[in-house]
C-alpha cells in the first residue's frame, strides 16, 4: 500500500494506491496520521481511492477512525474515486452517512 498526500487550497487530499487490508492497515494508519496531523489547518481531507485494488473489513476500520480524528480536529472528510468493488462495501457498511462520497 502506498499513501501521498498534497494540499490544494484548504483541502488536504490523501491518495491511497493497493490493497488495504488487515495486512497494512497499521503502516497506513500510521502516516495518514502523521498526514493529517502535519495539516491540521486544512479545512477539509479527502481520501481518494481511485488507485485501492482491494478493500475487506480493515479498510472500514482505517476510514472510520480517521472520520474521529478529523471530527476533533473539527475538520470533514470525504471519499472519492472509489471503484465498484470499494463503493459496493462502503455503501453495505452505512460508511457513507459518516464519510459522503465526493
Amino acid at each position: 500500500m502506498k499513501i501521498t498526500a498534497r494540499r490544494a487550497g484548504g483541502s488536504l487530499y490523501i491518495y491511497l494506491s493497493g490493497e488495504l487490508d488487515e495486512y497494512n492497515a497499521a503502516a497506513v494508519r500510521r502516516e495518514a496520521d502523521r498526514l493529517l496531523d502535519e495539516n491540521v489547518a486544512a479545512e477539509r481531507a479527502v481520501f481518494d481511492l481511485s488507485e485501492v485494488r482491494f478493500m475487506d473489513s480493515a479498510a472500514i476500520g482505517f476510514l472510520i477512525g480517521r472520520y474521529k480524528k478529523l471530527k476533533r480536529y473539527s475538520t470533514p472528510m470525504f471519499v472519492q474515486g472509489t471503484n465498484a468493488a470499494a463503493d459496493k462495501v462502503l455503501s453495505v457498511s452505512g460508511i457513507y452517512s459518516l464519510i459522503p462520497k465526493i
